[in-house]
């Protein structure tokens, strides 16, 4: 005879065994489809010359040698390190010192952490465009524009990326001192620890989980940024080498690939998808160092 079935959480769990196949299928088949596929054709198609996937024809790895020979790619490459470096210590430390400034129970915090996070909210080309007119009104006073000077485009970049990321760093902080058990503050505040040591010796170590999250978000954004690269600088101003290679001064690496596919020869595009594996080689590999180290750093509570 069939057994009747029993009403509570263990009939819940065999309906569970039984029929995980129909809940899990429809997501691991999206998930095949929408990533792991693209990302293994993407990888063939940097090993190919191709105008579409259709008629992709295999070369091996001359399109890697295309892109390391590359004088805008190599450029690119240093400028988007030195752009990720910077803009990772700007906005930490400015997020850092926000969110602990607003959890010290000032009057209009709630005010303060909605108007600092707005920014956020912001579209990436909207921004480039907004600073870009920003900008140029004021440098128009001074007879220079973004796009003229170099250094202009790259701490406009800054300021940009700084602006946008730091009300969104500075909600994560926040979450991550308002964790801080309030036994070990009171222990540090009654040896005898000043602001400074219980910040450093205290604060910071209990928020590391925090900072690693933070480090790592700035870190990849500012590896792949592009949206906020094409609409206020668009790479210019431009340089012309002796072998008349153009140089995108203000370019990054994200905008660099999207140049090469779509602004070059066709016989450019296998070197672009290379140019990508390349990127999400060196921005995946660093993340995970990045991962790696700060976790270390972590205290238990």
């Amino acid at each position: 005879m069939k057994k009747t079935k029993q009403i509570g959480g263990s009939t819940i769990h065999v309906a569970t065994r039984r029929w995980w196949p129909l809940f899990l299928g429809p997501v691991v088949a999206a998930f095949i489809i929408g990533f792991v596929w693209p990302f293994f054709q993407g990888i063939y198609l940097s090993l190919c010359s191709f105008k579409t996937v259709s008629n992709a024809k295999f070369v091996g790895l001359q399109n890697y040698i295309k892109a390391f020979s590359d004088a805008s790619f190599r450029h690119a490459f240093w400028y988007t390190a030195l752009f990720a470096v910077t803009s990772l210590v700007i906005i930490n430390i400015a997020a850092f010192a926000v969110a602990y400034a607003l959890t010290k129970g000032i009057r209009g915090s709630n005010l303060f952490r909605t108007v600092f996070f707005m920014p956020n909210l912001i579209g990436g080309i909207v921004l480039g465009y907004i600073w870009s007119m920003i900008f140029d009104g004021i440098l128009s006073r001074f007879s220079t524009s973004i796009m003229v000077n170099a250094k202009f485009g790259f701490w406009g970049l800054i300021i940009l990326v700084a602006w946008q990321q730091i009300g969104y760093m500075m909600i994560i902080y926040i979450a991550g001192l308002q964790a801080v058990p309030g036994d070990i503050l009171e222990a540090a505040d009654i040896d005898g620890a000043t602001g400074w040591q219980a910040l450093f010796r205290v604060v910071i170590p209990n928020v590391m989980p925090s900072i690693t999250i933070c480090v790592f978000l700035s870190l990849t954004n500012g590896f792949k940024l592009f949206d906020q690269n094409l609409a206020l600088t668009g790479g210019q101003p431009f340089t012309i080498q002796p072998d008349g290679t153009t140089i995108k001064q203000t370019e990054m690496l994200a905008l660099n690939i999207y140049n090469t596919f779509y602004t070059s020869s066709v016989a450019s595009q296998g070197t672009a998808q290379a140019k990508a594996v390349v990127f999400f080689i060196l921005v995946a590999g660093l993340s995970l160092l990045q991962l790696s180290f700060t976790r270390k750093k972590e205290v238990q509570q």
